[in-house]
């Protein structure tokens, strides 16, 4: 799985990055699950993101405009595995 934060580097952004870190550690490291930052503009235009931070999961948007709780992550990671 892979989890792309998309922000321009404002603590929103950094909020949701670090909630997504803090999720991520619950599902242990094999579990398979990558997590990047994304600073590129262009990225974010391409994705259909006009409003950061947002949230995507293997290249779909689940969240824009709002910083996701660990707990809510941790929903979506296992919804999609």
């Amino acid at each position: 799985m892979k989890i792309e934060v998309l922000g321009s580097g404002c603590q929103r952004c950094d909020q949701l990055y670090s909630n997504a870190m803090s999720a991520l550690s619950s599902f242990g490291a094999s579990s398979g699950i990558e997590v990047k930052k994304m600073k590129e503009m262009d990225y974010f235009m391409k994705m259909g993101v006009f409003v950061t931070p947002a949230l995507v999961v293997d290249g779909r948007v689940i969240s824009v405009g709002k910083v996701l709780s660990v707990q809510e992550i941790e929903d979506i990671i296992r919804e999609n595995t």
